[in-house]
């Protein structure tokens, strides 16, 4: 144990030392930065791999040292943080087990599916039998007090429509594969055992939040969707997105029908410990209205801006850590929409203690006092120098029964 913590010791404070050596090498190559800040990120996390808890990351530290937690899977809805700390899913349900993953019937759908799990009406705790691929032929509309724990197995929905919360409360989905999603619609989908009805065109959505509160999405992987990986609209809050690992996609995250849809003013969201990956391209998130909390998420890619807004969102960045590309047009993380600086001048949109590493540099706006950001406060943010400790493990994780997760 004693070798075990001077090797976490010395990982780290290699970390810590990377920004310094950067800065103080003015004449390398850019590509050599950039290749050396992902190189360590990688050698990092392979050695602290063997880590599944004491890492900092307080979700994770509450239930992954448990061996048994295959046994006590509901203890989970108690570790969540942020705006959607809440969120009990269905933690005081019984057990449900997806045994058939194929045969989606949108209308009529057959126990056993997780179609069948998500539209009843009391709390359950959706798990799965085996390793699956489940392909949608319309949204999964979920009904409210679920959770899709995908723990124990290899658990992948994709190639169809993917997973829509609507007007519904304490979801919690955790531990799934969500990628390649498509849209849906023209077509009868159930949403309870006693409704079902007409639904137009979906967007393509990996997770589509509207009119939700009280959600968790932690520890999923998402890639590759029509529209946004997550969107969170109309009303939506009291959201936390952690943990997870998102990668090849354009337009990642949308926080906020649109400008003029005040109702979205008080809208929470946090998202923290996720790593925002190769292939990404914008709306890391992209905010509206509301208050945003984004603390402890590691960005190693983004092609044209990572935190983006308009209509005058609160944006609080803490502890992130940020690497910018070699392409010179895109060092900036934020990007302040639509409106003239004249008015996003006011916006209050703040960085507090994150690491710009490769040229990246964030624009400030509005107030600084932290008076100003109580409504997007949501934990207490780490030091960024701990950054590949804490999302370590972010992603679909492999958990099997018997071991720590």
């Amino acid at each position: 144990m004693a070798t075990s913590s001077l090797s976490l010791i010395f990982l780290l404070s290699s970390l810590l030392l990377i920004p310094s050596l950067l800065a103080s090498s003015p004449l390398q190559n850019h590509q050599y930065v950039v290749d050396q800040v992902h190189r360590s990120i990688n050698v990092s996390r392979r050695n602290l791999g063997y880590l599944s808890c004491g890492t900092g990351n307080p979700i994770d530290d509450c239930w992954r040292c448990d061996p048994n937690w295959e046994k006590n899977r509901q203890r989970l809805a108690n570790c969540a943080i942020g705006f959607g700390k809440n969120a009990v899913g269905g933690r005081d349900g019984k057990i449900y087990v997806v045994t058939n993953s194929g045969n989606d019937d949108p209308v009529n759908p057959k126990p056993g599916t997780l179609r069948y799990g998500v539209i009843q009406d009391e709390p359950l705790w959706i798990i799965f039998a085996r390793d699956m691929v489940i392909q949608l032929k319309e949204e999964l509309i979920m009904n409210s007090f679920k959770t899709i724990d995908g723990r124990g197995a290899n658990v992948h929905i994709a190639g169809g429509p993917c997973i829509t919360i609507q007007y519904v409360t304490n979801v919690i989905i955790h531990g799934i594969h969500i990628h390649d999603c498509k849209q849906g619609g023209n077509a009868m989908v159930r949403s309870s055992p006693h409704h079902y009805g007409w639904r137009t065109i979906s967007d393509g959505d990996g997770v589509s939040i509207f009119g939700g509160s009280h959600i968790w999405i932690d520890h999923c992987s998402l890639s590759n969707c029509v529209d946004g990986l997550i969107d969170a609209i109309m009303g939506s809050t009291a959201i936390t997105i952690s943990n997870n690992y998102m990668t090849k996609h354009d337009k990642v995250m949308l926080l906020g029908h649109s400008d003029s849809h005040v109702q979205d003013k008080n809208m929470q969201v946090t998202i923290a410990f996720n790593h925002f990956g190769e292939g990404l391209v914008q709306r890391i998130p992209r905010c509206r209205h509301g208050y945003f909390h984004v603390v402890n998420n590691d960005y190693t890619h983004w092609e044209m801006y990572a935190i983006g807004g308009s209509a005058n969102p609160t944006i609080n960045s803490q502890g992130n850590r940020f690497l910018a590309s070699d392409f010179t047009f895109s060092k900036e993380v934020t990007k302040h929409e639509i409106s003239p600086e004249s008015e996003w001048k006011n916006w209050n949109w703040r960085s507090d203690g994150d690491l710009m590493l490769n040229g990246a540099f964030f624009v400030k706006s509005g107030a600084g006092a932290s008076s100003n950001y109580a409504k997007a406060s949501s934990l207490s943010a780490k030091s960024s120098s701990l950054i590949s400790s804490l999302v370590s493990g972010a992603g679909a994780l492999s958990c099997r029964e018997g071991s720590h997760c």
